[in-house]
Protein backbone atom coordinates (compact mmCIF):
# COMPACT_ATOMS: atom_id res chain seq x y z
CA UNK A 1 0.00 0.00 0.00
CA UNK A 2 1.17 3.54 -1.01
CA UNK A 3 1.55 5.73 1.81
CA UNK A 4 -0.78 8.38 2.87
CA UNK A 5 1.69 12.15 2.70
CA UNK A 6 2.64 14.11 0.15
CA UNK A 7 5.84 16.00 0.33
CA UNK A 8 4.72 18.75 2.26
CA UNK A 9 3.78 16.30 5.17
CA UNK A 10 6.68 14.65 4.28
CA UNK A 11 9.00 17.17 5.16
CA UNK A 12 7.54 17.97 8.28
CA UNK A 13 7.42 14.32 9.33
CA UNK A 14 11.43 14.38 8.65
CA UNK A 15 12.21 17.89 10.90
CA UNK A 16 9.47 16.44 13.93
CA UNK A 17 11.19 12.79 13.57
CA UNK A 18 14.81 14.61 13.90
CA UNK A 19 13.86 17.06 16.65
CA UNK A 20 12.78 13.56 18.50
CA UNK A 21 15.85 11.67 17.97
CA UNK A 22 18.33 14.73 18.72
CA UNK A 23 16.23 15.06 22.35
CA UNK A 24 16.56 11.32 22.40
CA UNK A 25 20.56 11.48 22.82
CA UNK A 26 20.52 13.32 25.88
CA UNK A 27 16.87 11.88 27.43
CA UNK A 28 15.91 8.40 25.36
CA UNK A 29 12.17 8.71 25.13
CA UNK A 30 9.86 6.15 23.71
CA UNK A 31 6.51 6.76 22.21
CA UNK A 32 3.65 3.97 22.69
CA UNK A 33 0.51 4.40 20.80
CA UNK A 34 -2.71 3.32 22.69
CA UNK A 35 -5.57 2.67 20.95
CA UNK A 36 -8.53 0.03 20.07
CA UNK A 37 -12.10 0.36 18.05
CA UNK A 38 -15.27 1.41 20.37
CA UNK A 39 -15.71 -0.66 23.37
CA UNK A 40 -12.77 -1.93 23.61
CA UNK A 41 -11.08 -0.38 27.02
CA UNK A 42 -8.34 1.98 25.82
CA UNK A 43 -8.80 4.46 28.85
CA UNK A 44 -8.89 1.33 31.27
CA UNK A 45 -5.29 -0.04 29.75
CA UNK A 46 -4.01 3.22 29.88
CA UNK A 47 -5.09 4.06 33.80
CA UNK A 48 -4.40 0.76 34.24
CA UNK A 49 -0.37 0.83 33.03
CA UNK A 50 0.39 3.87 34.45
CA UNK A 51 -1.11 2.74 37.79
CA UNK A 52 1.31 -0.42 37.73
CA UNK A 53 4.51 1.28 36.64
CA UNK A 54 4.13 4.12 39.76
CA UNK A 55 2.10 2.04 42.64
CA UNK A 56 3.25 -1.48 41.48
CA UNK A 57 1.67 -4.52 40.76
CA UNK A 58 1.89 -8.30 40.86
CA UNK A 59 3.49 -8.51 37.28
CA UNK A 60 5.84 -11.88 37.24
CA UNK A 61 6.07 -11.99 33.69
CA UNK A 62 7.60 -8.17 33.47
CA UNK A 63 11.39 -8.85 33.73
CA UNK A 64 12.49 -5.60 34.27
CA UNK A 65 10.15 -5.29 37.38
CA UNK A 66 10.18 -8.89 38.54
CA UNK A 67 13.56 -9.11 38.60
CA UNK A 68 13.86 -5.53 40.78
CA UNK A 69 15.92 -3.46 38.35
CA UNK A 70 12.84 -0.84 38.37
CA UNK A 71 13.99 1.75 41.06
CA UNK A 72 10.43 3.80 40.67
CA UNK A 73 8.36 5.36 37.60
CA UNK A 74 7.16 9.09 37.99
CA UNK A 75 4.66 10.92 35.97
CA UNK A 76 5.75 13.94 34.15
CA UNK A 77 5.00 17.46 33.16
CA UNK A 78 2.79 16.89 29.82
CA UNK A 79 5.30 16.78 27.12
CA UNK A 80 3.27 18.17 24.36
CA UNK A 81 1.77 22.22 24.98
CA UNK A 82 -1.37 21.81 22.18
CA UNK A 83 -2.41 17.91 23.29
CA UNK A 84 -4.14 17.67 26.34
CA UNK A 85 -3.27 15.65 28.99
CA UNK A 86 -4.34 12.04 30.00
CA UNK A 87 -6.92 12.45 32.86
CA UNK A 88 -5.26 9.86 35.02
CA UNK A 89 -5.83 11.13 38.17
CA UNK A 90 -9.52 11.67 37.47
CA UNK A 91 -10.18 8.06 35.94
CA UNK A 92 -8.17 6.59 38.81
CA UNK A 93 -10.39 8.57 41.43
CA UNK A 94 -13.99 7.25 39.02
CA UNK A 95 -12.48 3.43 39.44
CA UNK A 96 -11.70 3.67 43.02
CA UNK A 97 -14.49 6.03 44.56
CA UNK A 98 -17.05 5.33 42.69
CA UNK A 99 -16.51 2.12 41.12
CA UNK A 100 -17.08 3.29 37.84
CA UNK A 101 -15.97 2.49 34.42
CA UNK A 102 -14.22 5.67 33.06
CA UNK A 103 -15.55 7.47 29.49
CA UNK A 104 -14.65 6.09 26.00
CA UNK A 105 -11.70 8.17 24.27
CA UNK A 106 -12.84 10.26 22.26
CA UNK A 107 -9.61 12.51 21.67
CA UNK A 108 -5.84 12.67 21.62
CA UNK A 109 -4.33 12.94 24.67
CA UNK A 110 -0.85 12.45 26.34
CA UNK A 111 0.86 11.18 29.52
CA UNK A 112 4.76 11.03 30.27
CA UNK A 113 6.20 8.94 32.66
CA UNK A 114 10.15 8.80 33.69
CA UNK A 115 11.17 5.19 34.79
CA UNK A 116 14.30 4.97 36.34
CA UNK A 117 15.84 1.41 36.45
CA UNK A 118 19.36 -0.40 36.57
CA UNK A 119 20.50 -2.12 33.15
CA UNK A 120 21.53 -5.71 33.72
CA UNK A 121 25.22 -4.43 33.83
CA UNK A 122 24.42 -2.34 37.10
CA UNK A 123 24.23 1.31 36.05
CA UNK A 124 21.53 3.58 36.58
CA UNK A 125 19.06 4.77 33.38
CA UNK A 126 15.88 6.48 32.52
CA UNK A 127 13.40 5.95 30.12
CA UNK A 128 11.05 8.09 29.25
CA UNK A 129 7.88 6.99 28.14
CA UNK A 130 5.30 8.80 26.49
CA UNK A 131 1.70 7.31 26.17
CA UNK A 132 -0.42 8.64 23.21
CA UNK A 133 -3.83 7.43 23.96
CA UNK A 134 -6.21 8.27 20.96
CA UNK A 135 -9.83 6.11 19.53
CA UNK A 136 -8.73 3.50 17.06
CA UNK A 137 -11.69 4.83 14.69
CA UNK A 138 -8.97 7.26 13.65
CA UNK A 139 -7.05 4.40 12.78
CA UNK A 140 -9.47 3.55 10.10
CA UNK A 141 -9.67 7.32 7.94
CA UNK A 142 -5.79 6.90 7.31
CA UNK A 143 -7.22 4.47 4.33
CA UNK A 144 -9.21 7.38 2.95
CA UNK A 145 -6.00 9.37 2.38
CA UNK A 146 -5.09 6.83 -0.78
CA UNK A 147 -8.84 7.11 -2.22
CA UNK A 148 -10.97 9.31 -4.07
CA UNK A 149 -14.67 10.43 -3.25
CA UNK A 150 -15.53 7.75 -6.10
CA UNK A 151 -13.40 4.83 -4.59
CA UNK A 152 -14.63 6.37 -0.37
CA UNK A 153 -18.28 6.01 -1.99
CA UNK A 154 -18.35 3.08 -3.81
CA UNK A 155 -16.33 1.17 -0.73
CA UNK A 156 -18.97 2.75 1.46
CA UNK A 157 -22.25 1.14 -0.32
CA UNK A 158 -20.62 -1.94 -1.03
CA UNK A 159 -20.63 -2.41 2.51
CA UNK A 160 -24.00 -0.81 3.22
CA UNK A 161 -25.57 -3.07 1.02
CA UNK A 162 -24.12 -6.28 2.36
CA UNK A 163 -26.45 -8.46 4.48
CA UNK A 164 -25.16 -8.03 7.61
CA UNK A 165 -25.81 -4.59 7.34
CA UNK A 166 -28.67 -3.73 4.94
CA UNK A 167 -31.48 -3.65 7.39
CA UNK A 168 -29.55 -0.90 9.56
CA UNK A 169 -28.30 0.61 6.53
CA UNK A 170 -32.26 0.99 4.51
CA UNK A 171 -33.21 4.11 5.65
CA UNK A 172 -29.75 5.69 4.50
CA UNK A 173 -29.66 3.73 1.29
CA UNK A 174 -33.30 4.99 0.36
CA UNK A 175 -31.86 8.89 0.84
CA UNK A 176 -28.97 7.68 -1.85
CA UNK A 177 -31.79 6.59 -3.85
CA UNK A 178 -33.32 10.41 -4.02
CA UNK A 179 -30.14 12.38 -3.92
CA UNK A 180 -29.03 11.55 -7.94
CA UNK A 181 -25.26 12.73 -7.45
CA UNK A 182 -26.17 14.82 -10.87
CA UNK A 183 -28.62 16.84 -9.26
CA UNK A 184 -27.82 20.31 -8.17
CA UNK A 185 -25.94 21.18 -5.46
CA UNK A 186 -28.52 21.72 -2.77
CA UNK A 187 -27.17 22.19 1.57
CA UNK A 188 -30.72 20.44 3.21
CA UNK A 189 -30.28 17.26 0.65
CA UNK A 190 -26.25 17.02 2.04
CA UNK A 191 -27.10 17.50 5.49
CA UNK A 192 -30.33 14.95 5.38
CA UNK A 193 -27.89 12.20 3.73
CA UNK A 194 -25.37 12.94 6.13
CA UNK A 195 -27.62 12.65 9.07
CA UNK A 196 -28.83 9.16 7.41
CA UNK A 197 -25.10 8.09 6.83
CA UNK A 198 -24.38 8.84 10.99
CA UNK A 199 -27.28 7.17 12.05
CA UNK A 200 -26.72 3.86 10.13
CA UNK A 201 -22.95 4.14 11.10
CA UNK A 202 -24.46 4.30 14.99
CA UNK A 203 -26.84 1.69 14.20
CA UNK A 204 -23.55 -0.87 13.15
CA UNK A 205 -22.30 -0.37 16.84
CA UNK A 206 -24.64 -1.85 18.46
CA UNK A 207 -24.10 -4.70 20.42
CA UNK A 208 -26.29 -6.96 18.00
CA UNK A 209 -24.44 -6.20 14.92
CA UNK A 210 -20.90 -5.12 16.61
CA UNK A 211 -19.78 -3.66 13.50
CA UNK A 212 -16.09 -2.51 13.26
CA UNK A 213 -14.90 -1.12 9.73
CA UNK A 214 -16.93 2.33 10.00
CA UNK A 215 -15.17 5.21 8.28
CA UNK A 216 -15.22 7.84 8.90
CA UNK A 217 -14.15 7.75 11.90
CA UNK A 218 -15.33 11.35 13.44
CA UNK A 219 -18.79 10.85 12.36
CA UNK A 220 -19.51 8.93 15.27
CA UNK A 221 -17.04 11.33 17.51
CA UNK A 222 -17.48 14.54 15.53
CA UNK A 223 -15.89 16.84 18.61
CA UNK A 224 -15.65 20.61 17.87
CA UNK A 225 -16.29 19.70 14.20
CA UNK A 226 -19.68 18.66 14.80
CA UNK A 227 -22.17 20.37 12.57
CA UNK A 228 -19.03 21.09 9.92
CA UNK A 229 -19.42 21.43 6.05
CA UNK A 230 -16.34 18.63 6.28
CA UNK A 231 -18.49 16.64 8.81
CA UNK A 232 -21.42 16.94 6.05
CA UNK A 233 -20.83 14.45 3.56
CA UNK A 234 -21.98 11.04 2.27
CA UNK A 235 -21.54 7.89 -0.18
CA UNK A 236 -23.42 8.89 -3.30
CA UNK A 237 -23.68 6.55 -6.43
CA UNK A 238 -21.36 8.43 -8.28
CA UNK A 239 -19.20 7.76 -11.60
CA UNK A 240 -15.51 7.11 -11.76
CA UNK A 241 -14.72 10.47 -13.15
CA UNK A 242 -14.96 13.83 -10.81
CA UNK A 243 -18.02 15.30 -10.53
CA UNK A 244 -19.52 18.88 -12.00
CA UNK A 245 -18.78 21.85 -8.70
CA UNK A 246 -22.43 22.63 -8.71
CA UNK A 247 -23.53 18.89 -8.32
CA UNK A 248 -24.53 17.65 -5.27
CA UNK A 249 -21.68 14.96 -5.90
CA UNK A 250 -19.24 17.49 -6.58
CA UNK A 251 -20.47 19.22 -3.17
CA UNK A 252 -19.40 15.84 -1.23
CA UNK A 253 -16.52 15.43 -3.07
CA UNK A 254 -15.15 18.76 -1.76
CA UNK A 255 -15.99 18.08 1.52
CA UNK A 256 -14.87 14.61 1.15
CA UNK A 257 -11.46 16.27 0.88
CA UNK A 258 -12.02 18.66 2.96
CA UNK A 259 -12.11 16.04 5.75
CA UNK A 260 -8.80 14.61 4.65
CA UNK A 261 -6.99 18.04 4.56
CA UNK A 262 -8.11 19.34 7.42
CA UNK A 263 -8.90 15.96 9.90
CA UNK A 264 -6.91 12.77 8.46
CA UNK A 265 -3.78 14.78 7.77
CA UNK A 266 -3.27 16.96 10.80
CA UNK A 267 -3.75 13.48 12.92
CA UNK A 268 -1.18 11.13 10.65
CA UNK A 269 1.77 13.96 10.95
CA UNK A 270 1.22 15.38 14.39
CA UNK A 271 0.90 12.35 16.60
CA UNK A 272 0.64 9.22 14.49
CA UNK A 273 3.59 9.58 12.57
CA UNK A 274 5.90 9.45 15.40
CA UNK A 275 5.13 6.37 17.28
CA UNK A 276 7.77 3.90 18.37
CA UNK A 277 5.29 1.29 19.44
CA UNK A 278 1.53 0.17 18.87
CA UNK A 279 -0.80 -1.74 21.23
CA UNK A 280 -3.94 -1.85 19.55
CA UNK A 281 -6.90 -3.39 22.11
CA UNK A 282 -9.78 -5.18 20.56
CA UNK A 283 -13.35 -6.73 22.06
CA UNK A 284 -13.03 -9.82 20.55
CA UNK A 285 -16.41 -10.73 22.84
CA UNK A 286 -18.30 -8.54 21.13
CA UNK A 287 -18.05 -9.16 17.57
CA UNK A 288 -17.90 -13.51 18.80
CA UNK A 289 -21.13 -12.80 20.14
CA UNK A 290 -22.53 -11.01 17.44
CA UNK A 291 -21.91 -14.12 15.04
CA UNK A 292 -19.36 -15.26 12.00
CA UNK A 293 -20.50 -11.76 10.04
CA UNK A 294 -19.10 -9.20 13.16
CA UNK A 295 -15.76 -11.24 13.38
CA UNK A 296 -15.44 -10.87 9.48
CA UNK A 297 -16.28 -7.17 9.96
CA UNK A 298 -13.62 -7.13 12.59
CA UNK A 299 -10.85 -8.74 10.80
CA UNK A 300 -10.98 -6.64 7.90
CA UNK A 301 -11.07 -3.49 10.17
CA UNK A 302 -7.60 -4.85 11.84
CA UNK A 303 -6.15 -5.86 8.44
CA UNK A 304 -7.01 -1.98 7.47
CA UNK A 305 -5.52 -0.33 10.93
CA UNK A 306 -2.21 -2.23 10.60
CA UNK A 307 -1.88 -1.57 6.88
CA UNK A 308 -2.26 2.21 8.33
CA UNK A 309 0.66 1.60 10.33
CA UNK A 310 4.48 2.70 8.93
CA UNK A 311 5.81 -0.72 10.17
CA UNK A 312 9.40 -2.97 10.20
CA UNK A 313 12.95 -2.75 11.38
CA UNK A 314 14.51 0.77 11.69
CA UNK A 315 17.74 1.77 9.75
CA UNK A 316 19.70 4.74 11.03
CA UNK A 317 18.09 6.97 8.50
CA UNK A 318 14.30 5.63 9.04
CA UNK A 319 15.19 6.51 12.96
CA UNK A 320 16.60 10.21 12.11
CA UNK A 321 13.96 11.09 9.65
CA UNK A 322 10.88 8.91 8.66
CA UNK A 323 10.55 6.53 11.78
CA UNK A 324 8.71 2.90 11.59
CA UNK A 325 6.80 1.19 14.15
CA UNK A 326 9.04 -1.75 15.46
CA UNK A 327 6.15 -3.60 17.43
CA UNK A 328 2.75 -4.06 17.64
CA UNK A 329 0.49 -5.78 20.00
CA UNK A 330 -2.93 -7.00 19.04
CA UNK A 331 -4.22 -6.95 22.44
CA UNK A 332 -8.17 -9.15 23.32
CA UNK A 333 -9.39 -7.75 26.36
CA UNK A 334 -12.16 -8.25 28.76
CA UNK A 335 -10.25 -11.79 29.11
CA UNK A 336 -11.85 -11.71 32.67
CA UNK A 337 -15.71 -12.17 31.32
CA UNK A 338 -14.30 -15.70 30.60
CA UNK A 339 -12.66 -18.51 32.76
CA UNK A 340 -8.92 -18.97 32.53
CA UNK A 341 -9.59 -21.86 30.49
CA UNK A 342 -10.73 -19.78 27.50
CA UNK A 343 -7.92 -17.76 27.46
CA UNK A 344 -5.31 -19.13 25.46
CA UNK A 345 -8.45 -19.89 22.76
CA UNK A 346 -9.47 -16.06 22.86
CA UNK A 347 -5.34 -15.66 21.62
CA UNK A 348 -6.49 -18.11 19.18
CA UNK A 349 -9.03 -16.42 18.02
CA UNK A 350 -7.80 -12.66 17.74
CA UNK A 351 -4.51 -14.55 16.37
CA UNK A 352 -6.53 -15.79 13.18
CA UNK A 353 -8.36 -12.64 12.91
CA UNK A 354 -4.66 -10.81 12.45
CA UNK A 355 -3.21 -13.47 10.67
CA UNK A 356 -2.99 -11.97 7.40
CA UNK A 357 -1.65 -8.55 9.51
CA UNK A 358 1.18 -10.50 10.88
CA UNK A 359 2.27 -11.89 8.10
CA UNK A 360 2.54 -8.51 5.96
CA UNK A 361 4.42 -6.99 9.31
CA UNK A 362 7.39 -9.80 9.62
CA UNK A 363 8.08 -9.43 5.77
CA UNK A 364 8.48 -5.76 6.96
CA UNK A 365 10.85 -6.74 9.46
CA UNK A 366 8.74 -5.33 12.16
CA UNK A 367 7.20 -8.05 15.30
CA UNK A 368 3.70 -8.56 16.12
CA UNK A 369 2.03 -10.55 18.84
CA UNK A 370 -1.25 -11.12 20.47
CA UNK A 371 -2.54 -11.27 23.89
CA UNK A 372 -5.57 -11.76 26.03
CA UNK A 373 -6.00 -9.81 28.91
CA UNK A 374 -8.09 -7.97 31.18
CA UNK A 375 -6.10 -4.61 32.29
CA UNK A 376 -8.40 -4.34 35.43
CA UNK A 377 -9.97 -7.93 36.49
CA UNK A 378 -13.42 -7.45 37.80
CA UNK A 379 -14.07 -10.79 38.31
CA UNK A 380 -12.66 -13.81 39.90
CA UNK A 381 -13.11 -17.34 39.60
CA UNK A 382 -15.25 -19.92 41.38
CA UNK A 383 -16.42 -23.52 41.14
CA UNK A 384 -20.53 -23.43 41.72
CA UNK A 385 -22.45 -26.58 41.65
CA UNK A 386 -25.52 -26.47 39.50
CA UNK A 387 -28.00 -29.50 38.66
CA UNK A 388 -25.77 -32.20 40.15
CA UNK A 389 -22.58 -30.63 38.19
CA UNK A 390 -19.75 -28.33 39.50
CA UNK A 391 -19.11 -25.74 36.83
CA UNK A 392 -16.13 -23.40 36.28
CA UNK A 393 -17.86 -19.72 36.69
CA UNK A 394 -16.99 -16.04 37.08
CA UNK A 395 -18.26 -13.96 39.75
CA UNK A 396 -18.58 -10.27 39.82
CA UNK A 397 -20.79 -6.95 40.31
CA UNK A 398 -23.01 -6.70 37.24
CA UNK A 399 -23.60 -2.24 36.83
CA UNK A 400 -26.89 -1.48 37.97
CA UNK A 401 -29.59 -1.88 34.81
CA UNK A 402 -28.04 -4.74 33.81
CA UNK A 403 -30.65 -7.60 33.29
CA UNK A 404 -30.26 -11.37 32.75
CA UNK A 405 -32.74 -14.00 33.62
CA UNK A 406 -35.36 -12.07 33.97
CA UNK A 407 -33.27 -10.31 36.85
CA UNK A 408 -32.33 -6.43 36.85
CA UNK A 409 -29.20 -5.88 39.10
CA UNK A 410 -29.11 -3.29 41.18
CA UNK A 411 -25.75 -2.33 40.87
CA UNK A 412 -24.42 -4.50 44.93
CA UNK A 413 -25.27 -8.08 43.93
CA UNK A 414 -22.85 -10.41 42.98
CA UNK A 415 -23.60 -12.99 40.16
CA UNK A 416 -21.85 -16.13 39.35
CA UNK A 417 -22.07 -16.36 35.35
CA UNK A 418 -21.37 -19.83 33.49
CA UNK A 419 -18.86 -18.54 30.90
CA UNK A 420 -18.93 -21.96 28.78
CA UNK A 421 -16.10 -22.54 26.61
CA UNK A 422 -14.51 -20.94 23.40
CA UNK A 423 -13.73 -23.86 20.87
CA UNK A 424 -10.64 -25.04 20.38
CA UNK A 425 -10.29 -24.96 16.62
CA UNK A 426 -11.04 -20.46 15.98
CA UNK A 427 -11.90 -21.78 12.58
CA UNK A 428 -15.27 -22.89 13.57
CA UNK A 429 -16.08 -19.40 14.94
CA UNK A 430 -15.53 -17.92 11.40
CA UNK A 431 -17.73 -20.62 9.81
CA UNK A 432 -20.58 -17.78 7.87
CA UNK A 433 -23.33 -20.62 8.17
CA UNK A 434 -22.96 -20.76 11.68
CA UNK A 435 -24.66 -18.84 14.51
CA UNK A 436 -21.39 -17.50 16.23
CA UNK A 437 -20.63 -18.05 20.04
CA UNK A 438 -22.81 -19.60 22.16
CA UNK A 439 -21.45 -19.63 25.64
CA UNK A 440 -22.44 -17.64 28.17
CA UNK A 441 -25.31 -18.63 30.75
CA UNK A 442 -26.08 -16.67 33.46
CA UNK A 443 -26.87 -18.11 36.77
CA UNK A 444 -30.02 -16.77 37.07
CA UNK A 445 -31.80 -18.54 34.15
CA UNK A 446 -33.01 -21.82 33.98
CA UNK A 447 -31.75 -25.33 32.76
CA UNK A 448 -33.35 -25.16 29.68
CA UNK A 449 -31.31 -24.04 26.37
CA UNK A 450 -34.35 -21.12 25.89
CA UNK A 451 -33.72 -19.31 28.94
CA UNK A 452 -30.05 -19.31 28.81
CA UNK A 453 -29.12 -15.80 28.20
CA UNK A 454 -25.78 -15.04 25.74
CA UNK A 455 -25.27 -11.52 26.39
CA UNK A 456 -22.42 -10.17 28.18
CA UNK A 457 -22.91 -8.61 31.56
CA UNK A 458 -21.36 -5.36 32.14
CA UNK A 459 -19.41 -5.56 35.78
CA UNK A 460 -18.45 -2.87 37.66
CA UNK A 461 -14.74 -2.40 38.57
CA UNK A 462 -13.64 -4.53 41.49
CA UNK A 463 -14.24 -2.65 44.98
CA UNK A 464 -10.48 -2.37 46.08
CA UNK A 465 -8.53 -0.25 43.51
CA UNK A 466 -6.18 2.45 45.54
CA UNK A 467 -2.88 2.76 45.95
CA UNK A 468 -2.14 -0.83 45.89
CA UNK A 469 -2.05 -3.32 43.15
CA UNK A 470 -4.73 -3.98 41.26
CA UNK A 471 -5.89 -7.12 39.83
CA UNK A 472 -5.31 -8.13 36.01
CA UNK A 473 -4.81 -10.52 33.79
CA UNK A 474 -1.88 -10.34 31.67
CA UNK A 475 -1.14 -6.74 31.49
CA UNK A 476 2.54 -7.43 32.48
CA UNK A 477 2.94 -9.89 29.27
CA UNK A 478 1.77 -6.98 27.57
CA UNK A 479 4.44 -4.87 29.29
CA UNK A 480 7.19 -7.38 28.03
CA UNK A 481 6.35 -6.88 24.97
CA UNK A 482 6.04 -3.27 24.45
CA UNK A 483 8.72 -2.00 26.89
CA UNK A 484 11.33 -5.24 28.20
CA UNK A 485 13.61 -4.85 25.71
CA UNK A 486 14.40 -0.88 26.30
CA UNK A 487 14.60 -1.29 29.68
CA UNK A 488 18.27 -3.66 30.15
Amino acid sequence: MAFFTDAVDDARIALQALADRVEGIAHPTLRLGVTGLSRAGKTIFTTALIHALTKGARMPVFEPYQSGRIARAELQPQPDDAVPRFAYEGHLEMLGAERRWPSSTTRVSELRLAIRYATRRGSLKTLTLDIVDYPGEWLLDLPLLNMSYADFARQSLALARAQARAEVAAPFLAAVADAPASGPADEARAREVAARFTSYLSACRSERLAMSLLPPGRFLMPGDLEGSPALTFAPLDVEDTPSRADTLGGMMERRFEAYKHAVVRPFFRNHFARLDRQIVLVDTLSALNAGPAALADLERALDGILAAFRTGRNSLVSTLFRPRIEKVLFAATKADHLHRASHDRLEAVLGRLVERARERAQDRGATLDVVALAAIRATREARVRRGGHELDAIVGTPEAGQEAGGHVFDGEEEVAVFPGELPADPDALFDPSGAGFRGLASSMAGNGQDDVDFRFLRFRPPADIGDGPIPHIRLDRALQFLLADRLT
